[in-house]
């Protein structure tokens, strides 16, 4: 399998997938009258990252996987949403950036060597590897948790809401 084909279209499809969860619970919150940031600014416990948080690392990590193993530059996002509406933007420059992308800019990527820090320090890793023990599993960790989020403050979504193919 191609470098892209693992990368760019899963990121897009479970970025659109929190879309459309993001949709569902701005319907659920004006329906039941809901402050907003009851779910914007949720967590699962006070050392972890708010759901605002969760997306935007989903959305740094498919883009900065991907601008890695492309060869691009990543595009800087200033972290400053506080409302579904930023969030959606957010999505969509990602979903943008991402769909900007070629299969030609991967042809290589499976053996190029990705930089990268993580917990302080500089690491380097060839590119299958980086995508499949860092930018995948990263990028699953905070869409997942972003879904838990959203399900533990009640909202009524199920794995055919996080899978998003039905």
């Amino acid at each position: 399998m191609m470098m892209y084909d693992a990368s760019v279209p899963v990121f897009v499809h479970f970025l659109n997938g929190i879309a459309a969860l993001l949709r569902k619970t701005e319907a659920h919150v004006q329906a039941k009258k809901l402050d907003p940031n009851a779910f914007l600014t949720a967590r699962l416990f006070p050392d972890m990252f708010t759901f605002t948080k969760q997306v935007q690392l989903a959305c740094d990590f498919a883009k900065g996987t991907s601008a890695r193993l492309a060869g691009v530059t990543n595009p800087s996002h200033s972290d400053e949403e506080k409302s579904f509406d930023e969030l959606h933007e957010r999505i969509r420059k990602t979903v943008e950036f991402l769909r900007g992308l070629n299969k030609d800019q991967f042809a290589d990527a499976a053996d190029r060597q990705i930089t990268f820090k993580a917990g302080g320090k500089e690491q380097t890793l060839k590119g299958a590897d980086y995508l499949s023990q860092v930018g995948l599993p990263n990028f699953y960790f905070h869409v997942t948790t972003a879904y838990g989020l959203l399900r533990h403050n009640g909202l009524e979504i199920g794995k055919a809401d996080f899978i998003a193919r039905f």
